[in-house]
């Protein structure tokens, strides 16, 4: 061999070491992502004397993440079927382009990892140096720098992904917060709720409220449009407003004007509550109540006959003031029975698609009335189950049975 090749051969090599050493540094210095890409493209351009150069890196799709002395801007074009094929360092010319301006190009260089390919490097290299090109180190020098990205990549998707749990779990903490602590069952009144996230934080909501100035309670259930947590925080702003404002207000349209305004606020007109209020006196049987857009709750008043709560308004953060608002009331309560329920419970789908629907619902519960509600309840879940059978739950599901016993006026 002639000595001025090898020499050559000795040189090339000495710069493949120095680029080496260079990327390896790079990356031991934690570099971001960017600078790694630009370290990348410095050193093959000084060390390797290329002349044109494309790197396309598969991230969620193909994107050109380097280029150099290319007459077209690769970052505006889609790599290509022809090349995606390409398994092992090849010459373009030896390819049937099916994206022309590749043909710039002497040679396309697959890099993989672990058999998973990671990228493409499209070379041109100078004249004087063509024989010296070693594909297999260049193949290397990317596989180490783009392993590199990876794990960066992945583990800022893993911090992300930390940071996304704890605020679920803040969210779920705070959504668990919202629901009484303890519901009353005693000879007069017994309530019994279920409540079930389609996510791990929802956005249904149920309450029981004793009112201090008068002898009597609140019931009342909400869901808010949207899942997850940001319907889990709006909903804890709506209970608070709720809360502050129920045990003075002696109307029910107070309460959800003032509902209605807050929401507007606090959900800039983006999301809206449906929501169901109920307010019933002990002293004079008597029950008041507002349906603001939500699934009517079944009512059934000393015998198994269905009446729905119907009377009320639009939803609640659509619209302020609220187009129309009416109360409804009912009379003459004394033993009676009040379910009420988010449209995720009729809203059960079977293997064909098909809702569990209202009519079941009130077959059932007039099939069940009289009986326990803890054995109501936990039939209701067998019956949604071998409905549903293999069909996932798609909305949270929430109901509430509300039995009172006031003897006669």
């Amino acid at each position: 061999m002639p000595h001025s090749s090898l020499q050559n051969r000795f040189d090339q090599k000495e710069l493949e070491v120095s680029a080496l050493l260079e990327i390896t540094q790079a990356v031991n210095n934690n570099l971001p992502e960017e600078d790694l890409y630009k370290i990348y493209e410095f050193t093959l351009r000084a060390n390797l004397r290329l002349d044109k150069m494309t790197l396309y890196v598969l991230e969620d799709e193909w994107e050109c993440k380097v280029q150099f002395g290319t007459s077209k801007d690769f970052t505006k074009v889609a790599i290509g079927p022809s090349c995606l094929e390409v398994s092992e360092a090849t010459e373009i010319r030896k390819l049937n382009l099916d994206v022309p301006c590749f043909s710039e190009f002497d040679i396309i260089i697959p890099v993989k990892h672990k058999d998973r390919l990671l990228a493409f490097v499209f070379l041109k290299v100078k004249t004087e140096i063509e024989d010296l090109i070693d594909t297999t180190f260049i193949q290397a020098l990317s596989n180490i720098i783009l392993v590199a990205i990876e794990n960066k990549r992945l583990a800022r998707k893993q911090l992300d992904q930390q940071a996304l749990q704890r605020d679920i779990e803040i969210a779920s903490d705070v959504q668990n917060f919202l629901f009484p602590k303890d519901l009353p069952r005693t000879e007069k009144i017994e309530i019994k709720a279920f409540y079930q996230p389609c996510q791990t934080v929802g956005g249904d909501y149920y309450d029981y409220i004793e009112l201090q100035n008068q002898n009597g309670f609140v019931v009342c259930i909400a869901d808010v449009s949207g899942k997850g947590v940001p319907a889990a925080i709006l909903m804890s702003n709506f209970q608070a407003v709720l809360r502050t404002i129920i045990r003075t207000a002696q109307n029910p349209k107070d309460v959800v004007t003032e509902l209605n305004y807050q929401l507007g606020r606090n959900g800039n007109r983006e999301n809206f509550i449906t929501f169901f209020l109920g307010i019933y006196d002990y002293d004079t049987r008597e029950l008041r109540y507002i349906n603001a857009g939500h699934n009517p709750p079944v009512l059934m008043n000393g015998k198994a006959e269905v009446q729905l709560l119907t009377v009320g308004t639009t939803v609640l953060g659509a619209f302020d003031p609220l187009p129309f608002l009416e109360m409804g009331t009912v009379k003459n309560l004394d033993e009676f029975s009040l379910f009420l329920y988010t449209d995720g419970l009729t809203e059960t789908f079977d293997n064909m698609d098909a809702e569990y629907g209202t009519d079941r619902l009130e077959a059932f519960l007039q099939k069940n009335y009289g009986r326990p509600l803890d054995d109501v309840h936990q039939e209701l879940l067998q019956e949604l189950d071998d409905y549903r059978k293999s069909h996932p739950f798609t909305d949270d599901l929430t109901f509430l049975s509300c039995r009172v016993k006031n003897g006669t006026a």
